[in-house]
């Protein structure tokens, strides 16, 4: 069993909202790790990263994938760090997976300025610009397909990855 798409980016790209557009549309479910995550230890990921640091969620988010990756059989929005575990790049090598693309401007945006993202604390325009440099050439490696949203409505990313992926609607 393996997913039907992987969704990759940072936040404020629209894993979530693509994510759920295409479960629906191919009839399937869907899942993000960072949920996976906060059900699992009954507290938020904000609450994690100052609680126990980033190190341990790294850690958790690294077995939320892998096990996702084993069950889930729809639609998998990763957490937008996943990539930076190395063994996480390597699950991903044989996945139909999707980097959802952004600018710093548009994503910081989309995220808002008081949105608890511990990865966006301070300047989130400056931490956005830093976590597209660090992580794009992650995406890069581990994407079937690069989709730019920014000047697409979530409706139209998620038409995108259904034809070229080819994937039919209600074909889940």
């Amino acid at each position: 069993m393996a997913p039907r798409v992987v969704l990759v980016g940072v936040p404020g790209s629209g894993k979530t909202t693509v994510g759920r557009l295409l479960a629906e549309r191919l009839g399937a479910g869907f899942r993000d790790t960072d949920e996976d995550v906060e059900r699992s230890e009954g507290r938020s990921v904000p609450d994690i990263f100052v609680e126990d640091g980033e190190p341990y969620f790294r850690a958790l988010e690294r077995a939320a994938v892998a096990h996702a990756l084993e069950e889930h059989d729809g639609v998998l929005a990763l957490g937008g760090g996943a990539v930076l575990d190395e063994g996480t790049r390597a699950l991903l090598a044989e996945q139909p997976t999707v980097w959802l693309q952004v600018g710093a401007s548009a994503g910081a945006h989309r995220v808002g300025l008081d949105v608890p993202r511990p990865v966006l604390l301070g300047n989130v325009r400056s931490r956005m610009v830093a976590l597209l440099n660090e992580r794009a050439p992650l995406y890069d490696a581990v994407a079937r397909l690069k989709v730019d949203t920014e000047s697409r409505t979530p409706d139209e990313v998620a038409d995108t990855i259904l034809a070229e992926l080819g994937l039919e609607a209600g074909d889940g």
